[in-house]
């Protein structure tokens, strides 16, 4: 039987990098579903139209060296909102989870719509000011020229949008456990997550 963990939450709230942790420390395979959206949005980037680029994401897509730059986390955020696109990558997702060996899958609703029956679920969030600083600093070591108000304001727009869409909001799952990593190392954050899980996975 699979064992299924659901983490969810806003862009740099530290998600990707627990999803990791917790992934390793079982032997689970992961899956950062934001990356079908961000390979998605780049291939719309490029002229594609949205529901052709989302039937067309090959492996390699998920592979581009510019998946993590803010045009294509805007563009992400935006072919998102179409139902025809998140129709195209729900199938792939939900195979993921299933898998024999248990996976983790991190994304936005992972544990409201692709997988509800999550035997474990986070959402992992952290105040405005601390994720567009994370971002910020990010972006900067990888080379790209911003400046922390834009990179609060960007964030702020992506929120709200993935929030309010009409298909799939981001939002905590009833049963989900919230952990606020504003005021955590990611040592802290790695260990409240992974003794969650552990006490859903005996």
């Amino acid at each position: 039987m699979s064992f299924i963990v659901a983490i969810d939450g806003p862009a740099a709230s530290g998600k990707g990098t627990i999803s990791r942790a917790v992934a390793a420390h079982f032997g689970f395979a992961h899956l950062d579903t934001g990356l079908l959206y961000r390979a998605v949005g780049r291939r719309v980037l490029g002229g594609e139209v949205p529901g052709d680029a989302a039937r067309g994401l090959r492996a390699e897509d998920l592979k581009a060296d510019d998946l993590r730059g803010p045009d294509v986390a805007q563009a992400a955020s935006k072919v998102a909102e179409i139902r025809e696109v998140r129709a195209a990558l729900v199938d792939f997702q939900r195979a993921f989870a299933t898998r024999a060996g248990g996976a983790v899958l991190d994304g936005r609703d992972i544990g409201t719509v692709i997988c509800p029956e999550a035997q474990a679920k986070l959402y992992v969030t952290a105040s405005d000011e601390v994720r567009a600083g994370r971002r910020y600093a990010e972006l900067v070591e990888r080379g790209i020229e911003t400046t922390p108000e834009k990179v609060l304001l960007d964030l702020r727009e992506r929120d709200a949008r993935d929030s309010a869409r009409a298909t799939a909001p981001l939002k905590a799952a009833e049963d989900a456990v919230v952990l606020d990593t504003s005021g955590m190392s990611i040592d802290q954050a790695v260990a409240a997550a992974i003794a969650h899980v552990t006490a859903q996975h005996r």
